[in-house]
């Protein structure tokens, strides 16, 4: 049986998510400071995944995630509220594997922790990542098999929509304009690029995002591109 921490100085959201996370079979460790959750991990080498919010009181979750990871590559999902989304990226840089933005449903919560345990129980804590694969949140792109998973569910995506994600994969955080994009895959003469690109940034959108209305993965910086974002 799976064990996850849950760790959040606000109680009910604590239960909550026991209840949620134990209907589905998983042994839930309860935390409610990010102190706590560092001395329950160093304690026990047996859980398996961390769900933990950012604000809390003594020790916030960056800075326990900051301390868990010099011991442990578990994955860690962090809980987070819409306003703190400097604090959502620098979590990412930091080690986060996923972030949920509160409210949050249960749905979301068991989808997400199940692709994360599935990827960290499959490939384990010793395996050594494939070169032909790059991961970025919950999308997963072969280079070799030309194929592209979103929290482990195939996407079929055209060769030119693979290709323009395959430059984003490959360079997260940096902006491109449409210009740059269509020369680099299209290979050709930017002239009209814009619009060309703004169709198949939509059609990815659709394929990778949850919300195309509010993209997680790929942003539009007004003004000079598109980039990814982890």
């Amino acid at each position: 049986m799976e064990r996850i921490l849950v760790c959040d100085d606000e109680r009910d959201i604590v239960s909550a998510l026991k209840i949620y996370l134990t209907a589905e079979g998983y042994e839930v460790l309860c935390a409610y400071n990010g102190r706590e959750a560092v001395e329950m991990m160093q304690k026990d080498s047996h859980i398996h995944l961390v769900l933990m919010d950012i604000m809390m009181p003594e020790m916030d979750g960056i800075t326990a995630m900051a301390e868990i990871r010099r011991f442990s590559n578990v994955p860690i999902i962090l809980l987070s509220a819409k306003s703190e989304d400097t604090d959502k990226i620098l979590g990412l840089n930091v080690g986060a594997d996923d972030y949920i933005t509160k409210p949050f449903s249960p749905v979301e919560v068991i989808a997400r922790v199940r692709s994360q345990l599935r990827r960290y129980l499959r490939l384990g804590a010793a395996a050594l990542p494939d070169p032909d694969v790059l991961n970025v949140g919950g999308i997963s792109l072969s280079t070799k098999a030309k194929s592209v998973t979103l929290d482990d569910t195939p996407v079929s995506l055209t060769p030119i929509e693979f290709d323009i994600l395959l430059l984003l994969m490959h360079n997260v955080g940096r902006v491109f304009s449409p210009k740059e994009i269509y020369t680099e895959v299209w290979k050709a003469c930017a002239d009209g690029a814009e619009n060309t690109v703004a169709v198949h940034i939509r059609h990815l959108r659709e394929k990778i995002e949850i919300n195309p209305a509010q993209p997680r993965y790929i942003k539009v910086v007004w003004g000079q591109g598109y980039k990814l974002e982890g």
